[in-house]
């Protein structure tokens, strides 16, 4: 794959806009203790604060092998799960993460304290989250985890809790080279990059990143038994074996970063941050049987004596592409107007690009006269937010002065669906006698389709934070906004802290939260196509939007925000011996939640000129209520000539289906779905020593049983996998203080989960749906370089 103009392109957005391990645990009143996320105030640090926060250092975001953040976060975070999904449509590029076992999107995503933009992707149920592949590692300082319910403190979205992104701004010059590569000899893997930090002499700094990454598909695959049929009774024909692949695509990536800051007066500094990246990559659907794809192969009134066997005999697999571009640009003024008084005001602009392709397909109903290559349309997120945000520290006696923030935002939002070639989408005559429209593998996006979707907000908010005495602090937060789609809402946050003594806190909060449908979920529509794992046939499915006639006809109805009630009590330990502890308890009620309808067959008095197996659409069908408990235990100490460092972290996390109507619940489908898709256990360990040059670290993660599903013509398949545990390791060398070269390996067992049986017929070895790499284990080695 060739990217065209790529750094051109990277360069004109960004003009406008191991060892590792030591350092996990923080010492105790180290600077890198002070956190900014779920708190306005000065100098607060994890042990203060009155919310659950984890705080990843650079070299811990950088010690695995993975440039896609996701993967970063889900080793780390146990209460964080990510999916591969191959052969999934887009979310093969754009990979649904969750935190605590909620939606991807709601998690609030924030780059140096500001509002990250969405992808132009609609993952599963039709989540619409930002895309934390696009955002490069290199560049990144820090990554704050709130573990919270704050929609009261930063707007829609963050129900299940923030994680914010925070830029590296200082000076300096880096650099590094690495390779990596399944045990299976195949998924080879190339990065670089590069960071540049100049000081604009004493008022500033400027940084710029470049990351680039080219990752080679993996396959995890068995002949299709259908293949080997069809094979044996045409034997003078050469069937690939396999016909179809499953596993990661191919894929490339380059990635920038800009941070830049100077003052330009005393009280006044000019800030403007942004990320770029542009990529593009290719995966396999599934295999179409010329023996068994009636609605391809059948024989058609409509063109006599043509069959596709002239152009594909032995089958074809369709290729999904894509090339996707996203930019976000930050820029504003912050100062300091008195010792009591600041402020930051800031202007944003971010989008998400996604242009699809299909190679080797065909639209049957247009016979001869049809292409084999297809460009499918573009979808389109662009986000612009205004902020203005001020504190002041009123002295009303106590220990602290009464902290003040306020401030307000307008925010607007559009979407964007491009129409694709004509014969993508086209209905030909073939259909009337069975052959199948539209590009066969994914439909491509027609007029009924396209159009420029639109939805502002304004909001405003009040933040307090008050310490009456040393042992006691006090939180609350309000926040009215008002939305151009469905109306306004109110939320609220409530915390508290208790220091009995200087080494243990008491923490706890109530707040409600929501999270507001997006343009995209409100006004689009998707024709997909999958395949029966029982028949092998075919079939089409349309997502509607809420409000289309033919969804109306069927019940949908407009959608609603979903609302939240969050509540969470914690400990939190800090010694002098460099051990730390935090034990936290939660309980998440989400009400009328998102997801997609029931599959509803069409009745034959309604037209159905896509042919449509069945048809679903978005609603607010259920309530859900998530509880768990996050424990994080560290220790990080001077031993021998050397630092040692560990750390356990345990999740446990429980969604129940509290009530739901008929639509959605239909058959139990979603209730399965919600309670039983990802593990309740995860836990993640670590070890790591570092003396002199040399740096090791040892990693353990275990994930617990989960349920499967699979999607049929005429319902859903599940099945149930057990826990497994994945063990790595790396070995860090110093060969000067400038050159490091570290060797390493992930899943060093080279452990595989069960197979999934339900998939079988598809040539499918392992569930594509699972919580974790099912690639078995790789190892990578890293030169690395800094002056």
């Amino acid at each position: 794959m060739k990217f065209v103009t790529a750094s051109a392109v990277v360069a004109l957005h960004l003009s406008f806009a191991s060892a590792a391990w030591a350092q996990a645990v923080p010492e105790p009143g180290a600077d890198s203790d002070v956190i900014v996320t779920g708190t306005r105030e000065r100098g607060r640090t994890q042990f203060d604060t009155l919310a659950p926060v984890d705080v990843l250092p650079e070299t811990l975001i950088r010690s695995g092998v993975s440039g896609d953040l996701n993967d970063t976060l889900a080793q780390l975070l146990p209460s964080f799960n990510v999916q591969r999904l191959p052969a999934a449509d887009g979310q093969a590029f754009v990979r649904p993460a969750t935190l605590r076992g909620l939606s991807a999107d709601q998690t609030l995503v924030l780059v140096n304290g500001k509002r990250y933009h969405r992808s132009a992707l609609l993952g599963t149920r039709g989540a619409q989250a930002p895309d934390l592949a696009s955002i490069p590692s290199l560049a990144i300082k820090r990554i704050e985890v709130l573990r919270d319910g704050a929609s009261a403190q930063y707007g829609s979205d963050a129900i299940a809790g923030v994680i914010n992104i925070i830029l590296d701004d200082a000076p300096g010059m880096e650099a590094y080279g690495q390779f990596g590569r399944y045990d299976a000899g195949d998924g080879n893997d190339y990065q670089s990059g590069m960071r540049g930090g100049i000081a604009l002499g004493e008022r500033g700094a400027i940084v710029f990143i470049g990351q680039f990454e080219h990752a080679e598909a993996t396959s995890r695959t068995r002949q299709r038994p259908d293949a080997i049929a069809f094979q044996a009774a045409n034997p003078t024909l050469t069937v690939p074996n396999p016909v179809q692949r499953w596993g990661q695509p191919d894929e490339e990536r380059l990635r920038g970063a800009l941070d830049m800051h100077y003052e330009l007066a005393p009280g006044a500094t000019l800030y403007a941050f942004g990320t770029a990246q542009q990529g593009e990559g290719v995966t396999d659907f599934n295999w179409r049987n010329p023996a068994g794809t009636g609605s391809v192969y059948n024989a058609s009134s409509a063109f006599p004596g043509f069959s596709f066997r002239s152009i594909y005999p032995v089958g074809f697999t369709p290729r999904f592409g894509t090339r996707f571009a996203d930019i976000q640009a930050d820029s504003g003024v912050r100062g300091e107007l008195s010792d009591a008084f600041s402020y930051d005001i800031s202007a944003s602009s971010g989008r998400s690009r996604i242009d699809y392709t299909l190679a080797e397909s065909l639209n049957a109903s247009l016979g001869p006269n049809s292409p084999t290559r297809f460009y499918l349309g573009r979808l389109t997120q662009v986000e612009t937010n205004l902020n203005a945000d001020f504190v002041y520290r009123l002295p009303i006696g106590g220990v602290e002065p009464l902290n003040i923030a306020f401030g307000g935002e307008r925010r607007i939002e559009r979407y964007v669906v491009g129409t694709g070639d004509p014969a993508s989408y086209a209905i030909g005559p073939g259909a009337a006698t069975g052959l199948a429209p539209n590009s066969n593998g994914f439909p491509g996006f027609g007029p009924q389709q396209a159009g420029h979707f639109r939805q502002s907000s304004h909001a405003g908010y009040v933040d307090l934070a008050w310490r009456p005495v040393s042992i006691v602090s006090l939180g609350a937060a309000g926040r009215y906004e008002d939305f151009s789609s469905f109306g306004d809402k109110f939320t609220y946050k409530l915390s508290g802290r208790v220091e009995p003594v200087s080494w243990l806190a008491l923490r706890g909060t109530y707040s409600t939260g929501f999270r507001a449908p997006t343009p995209a979920q409100l006004n689009t529509r998707v024709v997909s196509q999958g395949l029966d794992t029982r028949t092998l046939q075919v079939f089409n499915q349309g997502r509607l939007a809420p409000s289309d006639p033919l969804a109306i006809a069927l019940g949908a109805k407009p959608l609603r925000p979903e609302t939240s009630r969050n509540a969470t009590v914690g400990l939190a330990v800090q010694t002098q011996i460099g051990f730390t502890a935090t034990v936290d308890l939660y309980q998440i009620d989400v009400d009328d939640r998102f997801s997609q309808s029931a599959t509803i067959a069409i009745p034959t008095t309604l037209a159905n000129p896509n042919r449509f197996t069945s048809i679903s659409y978005f609603t607010n069908d259920f309530n859900t209520r998530t509880r768990g408990v996050d424990m994080v235990l560290g220790y990080n100490r001077q031993i021998g000539g050397g630092r040692a460092s560990a750390t356990l972290a345990y999740n446990y996390n429980r969604t129940q289906v509290r009530s739901g109507t008929s639509a959605a619940i239909a058959n139990e489908t979603q209730r399965r779905i919600f309670e039983e898709r990802l593990p309740r256990h995860n836990a993640t360990g670590t070890l790591g020593y570092d003396i002199g040059p040399v740096g090791v670290m040892l990693r353990g993660r275990y994930y617990g049983p989960w349920t499967d599903v699979t999607g049929n013509a005429t319902g859903e398949l599940f099945q149930r996998f057990g826990g497994i545990a994945l063990f790595d390791a790396s070995l860090t060398y110093r060969i000067t203080p400038n050159i490091s070269l570290r060797g390493g390996a992930e899943n060093i067992f080279d452990t595989y989960p069960a197979e999934a049986t339900n998939q079988a017929n598809r040539g499918l070895i392992y569930s594509r749906n699972a919580p974790y790499d099912t690639d078995g284990g790789r190892y990578y080695v890293r030169v690395g370089v800094s002056f």
